[in-house]
């Protein structure tokens, strides 16, 4: 048996720490895969936000969520045409610090024009305004992809910032398999301090 897939580590590390009921954010919705895994671990008693600019992964995203729909088992879903870097402005303020999952799996839409990518300046931003959104013992999972054009710049950008965030703040983790340097690679945060 080989380790664990970077989404499958995410969704893992992710899985301990949400409950039923639980406000969650899948800040780069593409496809809707972490959407829809966030929304079955929080139920139909749980709060989903999904982001992502293009339409196209909003309505993949929706096509994904349908089963859970039918069989009545969806959480109060937000899917917003917009910016992870506008999450603030999305979140209920009741909400804020008390998010338990955050996760971003940043690069291009599988499927899609794969010159529209996350960018540096935006992908920063949201991460920036997630970390104070999560609970204390909250998470926050970042997928980086540095084999494709961009995302070598963006992963590199990620993982400064990461590393940079106070222990007091949060504890980061870095999975990835060392001898394949373009392979894609998981960070993820644990909040630590309840401190906004």
């Amino acid at each position: 048996m080989g380790f664990l897939s970077v989404i499958s580590m995410a969704h893992k590390l992710v899985a301990e720490r949400v409950t039923a009921g639980d406000i969650v954010i899948d800040a780069t919705c593409g496809n809707g895969v972490d959407t829809q895994f966030l929304a079955e671990l929080v139920g139909p008693r749980g709060t989903v936000y999904g982001f992502d600019v293009q339409e196209q992964a909003l309505l993949r995203t929706r096509e994904r969520l349908n089963p859970l729909e039918a069989a009545g088992r969806l959480p109060r879903m937000n899917l917003l045409l917009d910016s992870h870097a506008s999450m603030k402005e999305h979140i209920a303020e009741a909400e804020h610090g008390n998010i338990a999952a955050a996760m971003f799996n940043f690069g291009y839409l599988p499927g899609a024009d794969p010159r529209v990518i996350t960018q540096v300046e935006s992908s920063l931003a949201a991460l920036r305004a997630a970390v104070p959104a999560l609970r204390s013992g909250g998470i926050l999972t970042a997928v980086l992809y540095p084999g494709h054009e961009g995302g070598g710049s963006e992963a590199s950008a990620v993982e400064a910032w990461a590393a940079a965030l106070a222990p007091a703040e949060g504890q980061t983790l870095l999975y990835r398999m060392a001898q394949k340097p373009s392979a894609p690679y998981l960070i993820a945060i644990e909040k630590r301090s309840a401190m906004r």
